[in-house]
This record gives structure tokens, C-alpha cells and sequence, in this order.
């Protein structure tokens, strides 16, 4: 395999991520939307991500397509949640379960630390033991659930709703990753660096 980069996405990267994307459009309840789109569909998407607190990730080798991205962007349009934050992760299928989402988030996280954030959320489709595993790891924890809301693939399926705190100056961890400090009483502190 390739030696894989994780990097800010680039323009040059929308066909990748678009291909990406309509596979989980076309066989996956992970995203609601119902037809695959093209480029230039996606183009408008790829813009919203300016930086600050909207980004976006790649992970890519250093010749070749991008084989997945992690972005953050805008929760909701109204300015009070704009301390809030969506984020999502998408790997092409055969990229699952190599521990590139925990490198495409820990970037991510990395890049909006200094930012006036608050919240992140998560919306997952259920059942997706899988990516609550992933989003729990990082400390993301379930607000609730809405029972069948989408209708996909001959099927209703829930949606459940998962937020993780923020600390501006902080960047966010794995729940099982220990960070070791020898502030205070002068002897190692394990401390959980989920923000």
C-alpha cells in the first residue's frame, strides 16, 4: 500500500470525493441524499469549507486520488449556533477499519483548535454500530434519537443525534488516547484529551 498523506483538501480533489460520496448515496442509509450528483453539483458543497472553523481533509497517497476526507461545517444557518459545529467522516469502502478516520479527524480537530468553538455534533444514520463506535472513541456522546425520519433503500431508518464538547486552545483526542502531564504535584497524570 502506498504511503498515505492527510492533507487540506484541494479543488483538485472534488472527483475523488464525489465518486466517494455517490457510493454511500447509492448503497448506504450513511447519508440521506438519494441521487448520485456530479462535480459540479459537488462544487458548491467543497466551497463552504473557507477555513476557520469550516474544513476540509483529505487522506490521499502522495500520487493518486483521495481515498477519504473529514470536514466541519456549518451546524445550522442561524449566527446563535455558529459556536457549533457538524462534522463527518467518509472513506472509500475499501479504506474502512485502517484507522484513516481517526487520522482525518484528529487533523481536523487539529486545524479548528484555536477556533471560538463550543459543540461539535454528529448525525448518524442507525443502525451504524460502526460509526457510533468510531464517534463515541472520540468522545462524542448520543442527545437523542428520531425514530424512521428517512426513507432509503426500501426502508424508514432513525437518525441519531451525538454531540462532543470543544475547548477553544484545546485540541480534541480519542477517548482512549492518555495524554501525560507532570503539571501540579509533580509525578505523571493521565488525563483524557477529549477537549
Amino acid at each position: 500500500m502506498p504511503t498515505l498523506r492527510v492533507r487540506p483538501g484541494e479543488l483538485s480533489d472534488l472527483p475523488a470525493l464525489t465518486e466517494i460520496y455517490n457510493h454511500y448515496i447509492q448503497h448506504t442509509a450513511t447519508t440521506f441524499e438519494t441521487r448520485p450528483m456530479t462535480v459540479a453539483q459537488r462544487r458548491e458543497w467543497f466551497d463552504l469549507h473557507t477555513g476557520g472553523p469550516y474544513q476540509l481533509w483529505v487522506v490521499a497517497p502522495e500520487e493518486g486520488p483521495a481515498i477519504g476526507w473529514a470536514e466541519s461545517g456549518r451546524y445550522r444557518p442561524r449566527p446563535a449556533y455558529n459556536s457549533t459545529i457538524e462534522v463527518s467522516v467518509y472513506l472509500r469502502p475499501e479504506a474502512v477499519g485502517q484507522g484513516l478516520g481517526g487520522r482525518l479527524y484528529r487533523a481536523l480537530f487539529d486545524s479548528i483548535a484555536r477556533e471560538p468553538l463550543h459543540r461539535a455534533i454528529a448525525v448518524i444514520a442507525l443502525p451504524n454500530a460502526a460509526s457510533v463506535a468510531f464517534h463515541t472513541r472520540w468522545g462524542f456522546r448520543e442527545a437523542g434519537r428520531l425514530p424512521e425520519v428517512g426513507w432509503k433503500l426500501g426502508q424508514y431508518w432513525d437518525t441519531g443525534l451525538f454531540w462532543r464538547p470543544l475547548v477553544p486552545g484545546v485540541a480534541a483526542r480519542p477517548e482512549e488516547e492518555t495524554l501525560i502531564s507532570d503539571v501540579g504535584s509533580g509525578r505523571s497524570q493521565g488525563e483524557l484529551g477529549t477537549g
